[in-house]
């Protein structure tokens, strides 16, 4: 969560700070982080505890911000979709070791056509994904909140 956050997204991309692109920039980071982890086994239950984490605390944002429960289901509801569609459609089956960031961008954030900001994210989640795969091996979840672009 704390990557969605990052100004680069709102001050360098000028993406809308509003909780629709951030929960998208979570589910981005997420993808990636979920599609290094299944690689090693030793992961595996700590991936359905970090994707758990991430939609109760989703839930519990949507209510602290006043939403009632049919609104919040509707959302969730949504943002599980959005979510899962990452999963599949963007996974790249020529290379198993990446999701296929680029597709991923355009479907995601670029509903007004701007190819500039299509290259730069782009570019950002290539390297946030080697970045991840760097240190697999290492602490994964500590060394996550580190990366920089």
């Amino acid at each position: 969560m704390k990557l969605s956050r990052n100004t680069y997204f709102y001050k360098e991309l000028k993406l809308e700070d509003k909780l629709e692109n951030r929960v998208v920039i979570i589910f981005a980071h997420l993808s990636v982080i979920l599609n290094c982890m299944k690689r090693l086994k030793k992961y595996s239950n700590l991936s359905q505890e970090v994707y758990d984490n991430i939609f109760l605390n989703l839930e519990n944002n949507l209510r602290e911000l006043g939403h009632g429960d049919v609104t919040v289901n509707k959302k969730m509801k949504l943002f599980n979709q959005i979510f899962h569609d990452m999963l599949i459609k963007f996974f790249d089956t020529t290379n198993s070791n990446k999701i296929n960031i680029s597709q991923m961008i355009k479907y995601l954030f670029l509903k007004d056509k701007n190819q500039e900001i299509s290259q730069k994210l782009t570019l950002y989640f290539d390297k946030y994904n080697d970045f991840c795969f760097d240190i697999i091996n290492r602490n994964m979840i500590q060394d996550l909140v580190k990366f920089k672009d």
